[in-house]
């Protein structure tokens, strides 16, 4: 089994305490650790897998504390950039009793992640690259290098994931320009995970697959998964459970499939089938705790949990 490459942010999350607070209204605030490709990263780890990090944070005592956690998850941290002239990325995170989020970002170090930060030598065995930064299609240095790094490993034959990770905040009166980002980095994937929301600003999944995507995951909520090819699709459903945080449970769904992906070369539809059922259990895991990194499960209680929801 070939290693898991993730690329993209990691922050600190303040999480509101108070449920069914808006951020204006909240007073008590829990930190953890967060960003979608660490959380990525940090399920594959955690299920077993061989995961490594690539990403920027400050020299500071949150980037210390992020480095940290991921060590403590068994995710390899040597391309981890501790950046001594700019502070660790934040965001301020509230949610509503349904579990829905609202996030306020203050942006730092991932902002300046280089190609040359980059040693394309410790990723010589890696088989499969996640690319699923929430910041990465902001203008600046992140970009440049998210874009270059993409289109080498696909030049090189890995398996490209991405997920674009919508954030409305991040793109007031800018989305056109993050729908044309995100369709560029599409035709180049193999592997797209959307939210039914994020696909709305796409259109629907054949143009996904116009574009280039050969298997497309809608994530719907309590309702299951959409998974598609050009020529197939099946709505996978999920385990029912009380949502109590849906933080980082899009990302612990996307972490799994990797990680099921990375265990044997068999694409079959049904293969992709079982590896979506496992993949929703894990997400749904995720929902009934509050945090993202601090929520993920191991094998054993994956299916430990699958056995309890038939």
């Amino acid at each position: 089994m070939g290693s898991i490459v993730c690329i993209g942010e990691m922050l600190i999350d303040f999480f509101c305490k108070d449920i069914d607070s808006t951020l204006t209204d909240g007073v008590q605030f829990e930190k953890q650790a967060g960003g979608a490709p660490a959380n990525v990263c940090a399920t594959i780890a955690k299920l077993g897998g061989q995961a490594i990090f690539i990403g920027k944070v400050g020299a500071d005592p949150f980037g210390d504390f992020l480095q940290q956690t991921l060590e403590n998850a068994n995710v390899n941290t040597s391309m981890l950039v501790r950046d001594r002239n700019t502070p660790t990325t934040l965001a301020f995170v509230s949610l509503k009793a349904d579990g829905a989020r609202d996030f306020v970002f203050h942006r730092g170090a991932d902002a300046t992640l280089r190609t040359d930060d980059i040693d394309l030598k410790l990723l010589k065995d890696a088989t499969i690259v996640h690319f699923g930064s929430a910041t990465a299609l902001l203008d600046g240095a992140f970009y440049d290098t998210y874009m270059t790094f993409m289109k080498k490993m696909k030049a090189e034959g890995k398996f490209i994931s991405f997920d674009p990770n919508f954030r409305a905040d991040l793109w007031r009166g800018s989305k056109a320009v993050f729908i044309e980002r995100a369709k560029q980095c599409i035709a180049i994937a193999d592997f797209v995970k959307v939210s039914d929301e994020e696909l709305s600003l796409f259109g629907d999944t054949s143009t996904i697959h116009s574009l280039g995507a050969q298997v497309v995951a809608v994530t719907l909520g309590k309702e299951g998964t959409l998974l598609s090819t050009n020529s197939r699709q099946q709505t996978v459903s999920s385990i029912s459970i009380h949502a109590v945080d849906s933080t980082g449970a899009g990302d612990a769904f996307v972490g799994a499939m990797l990680y099921q992906l990375a265990q044997s070369e068999d694409r079959s539809w049904q293969r992709w089938l079982d590896i979506t059922t496992f993949s929703n259990a894990v997400g749904a895991f995720v929902c009934r705790q509050i945090g993202a990194i601090s929520a993920l499960p191991t094998l054993q209680q994956v299916n430990e949990f699958l056995k309890e929801g038939n």
